[in-house]
């Protein structure tokens, strides 16, 4: 009975917490704060809450580490703007640590980037002008001179991803792709791709390329088709790798 009563004891205290950080939120909500507003003190918000100095710190401590506030010694906290550093590294943890095992999520992780890009490059060809066609072309020139070069291209690599998603003018999903792609430079140096040959990297460049062709011809079909082809091949690595 004894060994049974500490655990649940262990998770009843991080319920609450977890309650305190929703109703640390809620305040900001119900206070109608933007990023970058200052938070009442923090005696201030323990009478509002009803809690400890040291139990709302605890709180604080993680809404900081999540990116909700920001804690500014000697000036204060503060909502934080929106910083998604968290989420990146959590996701990259869970990324790296499931390639000691199946690698499952990441490739779900993967499985979540291409079904975005896949999805989205119709819309994103919608509303394509010729100045952000040609900075995708750029991108994929300067990935071909690179792979020619034997040189990795991964900025290269990231800028054509970005520039072919930035007409649809969505903040929360160029955030949500930096995210993938910081997870992804990852794992994708965990499986040794850092290591490719020549040849490898002129592959890459040549999907790209044939990825662009598609886009400035406006056959939506085919660059959903070439783009998932793309991450298809991003999958076959994985699962490589943890088979190995």
């Amino acid at each position: 009975m004894k060994t049974s009563a500490v655990p649940q004891a262990r998770f009843s205290a991080q319920a609450r917490l977890r309650a305190l950080q929703a109703d640390i939120m809620d305040l900001i909500l119900d206070r109608e704060l933007e990023a970058g507003d200052p938070l009442p003190t923090e005696n201030e918000l323990s009478i509002a809450l009803g809690v400890g100095r040291n139990t709302l710190r605890e709180s604080l401590k993680v809404l900081q580490a999540l990116g909700v506030i920001e804690i500014r010694h000697g000036f204060g906290m503060f909502v934080a703007p929106s910083n998604f550093d968290a989420l990146a590294d959590g996701l990259t943890f869970r990324g790296r640590l499931s390639l000691r095992h199946q690698g499952l999520e990441a490739l779900q992780l993967v499985d979540v980037r291409q079904a975005l890009e896949s999805g989205l490059i119709g819309s994103s060809m919608d509303v394509m002008d010729k100045e952000q066609l040609a900075a995708i072309e750029a991108a994929v020139i300067q990935m071909e001179e690179q792979a020619a070069a034997g040189e990795n291209f991964v900025e290269a690599d990231a800028e054509f991803h970005h520039r072919l998603f930035e007409p649809l003018n969505n903040e929360l999903l160029i955030n949500l792709m930096g995210v993938f792609w910081k997870v992804y430079r990852k794992i994708h140096t965990e499986v040794g791709a850092g290591k490719s040959g020549r040849e490898d990297l002129k592959e890459t460049a040549k999907i790209h390329r044939e990825i662009y062709v598609a886009v400035a011809e406006g056959d939506k079909a085919l660059a959903s088709e070439r783009l998932n082809r793309h991450f298809d091949g991003i999958r076959l690595r994985i699962t490589e790798a943890v088979a190995e």
